[in-house]
């Protein structure tokens, strides 16, 4: 059973995750307008994770006894000032959703809640490899600074990521 502490973190961070693809179906829309299909189908791929995720907490939540509060999300962002914005952008919020998966690890620490401990650690091991990910992309795109040419190529990179959609089917119940 969930405290009523990691209850109201998990539903927090429940938000969290439905906010990260909101946010990054938002800087999907935006690549879409400045015509880098490559860099936009990253961000739905991106969106589509972070909605598994927020899965993944929803699932918990019930699994423990636990009651999902669904909350209000605030709007993203919609506009930046260039493509590397919206990476740097990504980037620093990936960095706050690793600091708030800390927290959570923490407080399941301190309720002695191990099964949630247990449940965190997937989550703690995917911000380092999602850090990783923008991290890397982000230090491209400064190395090239405003090369539209090294833009393209790193636009037909990120096109080539696929998604596997037959994922969601094992998240959702």
């Amino acid at each position: 059973m969930l405290s009523e502490k990691m209850e109201k973190a998990f539903n927090e961070q429940l938000k969290w995750e439905f906010y990260s693809a909101y946010l990054y179906l938002s800087m999907a829309a935006y690549f879409d307008s400045i015509n880098l299909p490559g860099f936009s189908k990253w961000m739905k791929a991106q969106a589509v994770e972070e909605s598994m995720h927020a899965m993944k907490f929803y699932n918990f939540i019930n699994e423990r006894g636990g009651r999902v509060i669904l909350q209000n999300i605030d709007q993203p962002p919609t506009e930046w000032e260039s493509p590397l914005a919206v990476m740097e952008f990504a980037l620093a919020h990936e960095q706050e959703v690793t600091r708030r998966i800390n927290n959570l690890v923490e407080l399941a620490q301190q309720e002695k809640d191990h099964a949630s401990q247990i449940f965190l650690q997937w989550f703690v091991t995917e911000q380092v490899e999602e850090e990783d990910s923008f991290g890397s992309i982000v230090a491209q795109m400064r190395l090239v600074k405003d090369s539209p040419e090294a833009l393209f190529m790193i636009d037909r990179e990120l096109a080539s990521r696929n998604m596997d959609f037959t994922a969601l089917s094992g998240e959702v119940k």
